[in-house]
């Protein structure tokens, strides 16, 4: 498997900063928090969009994944929302990242109709422009057989899962049941740690109760091999240690999951 951090865990650092903190601990991906207080979002014009991704490819660093803020479950008119995922999408091509997160934000009975709706149509474009669009397991679908059902009748292979360990976990889902239901949808897995169901604040990887090992243990066994994204939390909570203080020890920690399931990062 192949590690990653989010830049949600540095918010704000300039894209020249991130490259250094991934090369200098070991990571081999980034995952772009694509917001307008970030320094890469949808508004910037060609020519910048070139510059950061040719920044990556000079540091030898990838971008996993544009993680954007769109809700495709959410109520209101579809036009909106899916014209806000094909921006991300754009910006997901010209950098040369494989995946957009959207999130679902479901609040009716029909959230899975709109959402698998909205997905269809979102993925063909993105289908077009090599990308794959990833709907994370969170707020109203925040297990993986909420986001199975969904992607199941969307049917399209560009539309995905991205499997958020911490919102499974509060969802009370096993993680083989997690597995089992994302398996022919899962892009990519974001690890985290938390102390615990009533404090959520982000915690070194392998300092809380999060299932880290079983994650990475039963990911092995059915051979998957893709990004596993450390998404620390920091942008929301301000008296979290920072993120560069504990990269190193997490990379070597996440290191070890992987050698002990008999695989190695890479």
């Amino acid at each position: 498997m192949k590690l990653a951090f989010s830049t949600l865990g540095v918010p704000g650092l300039p894209v020249a900063d991130v490259l250094g903190l991934a090369t200098t601990y070991g990571y081999h991906g980034v995952e772009l928090r694509a917001h307008r207080e970030e320094p890469v979002h949808v508004g910037l014009g060609l020519a910048e969009r070139a510059d950061v991704a040719d920044a990556f490819k000079a540091a030898g660093v990838a971008v996993t994944g544009v993680a954007g803020y769109a809700r495709v479950a959410a109520p209101g008119e579809d036009a909106a929302v899916v014209e806000e995922v094909r921006g991300l999408v754009e910006l997901a091509r010209d950098l040369g990242a494989p995946f957009v997160r959207v999130f679902p934000g479901g609040e009716e009975p029909d959230a899975d109709e709109v959402a698998a709706r909205r997905l269809g149509v979102i993925a063909e474009h993105a289908a077009d422009a090599g990308v794959r669009v990833l709907m994370e397991t969170h707020d109203s679908h925040r297990t993986g057989a909420d986001a199975a059902r969904v992607l199941g009748a969307v049917g399209h292979l560009h539309a995905g899962a991205l499997w958020d360990l911490l919102h499974t976990w509060l969802g009370g889902e096993d993680v083989a049941d997690t597995v089992a239901a994302l398996g022919p949808y899962l892009g990519y897995v974001q690890v985290k740690d938390v102390a615990g169901v009533d404090d959520t604040t982000p915690l070194g990887l392998g300092d809380g109760v999060l299932p880290l090992a079983e994650c990475v243990d039963v990911l092995s066994r059915q051979g998957w091999d893709g990004w596993l994204c450390w998404e620390y939390e920091k942008r929301w909570y301000e008296d979290a240690v920072p993120l560069p203080d504990l990269l190193g020890r997490g990379r070597e920690f996440l290191a070890r999951l992987l050698s002990e399931a008999g695989q190695s990062p890479r």
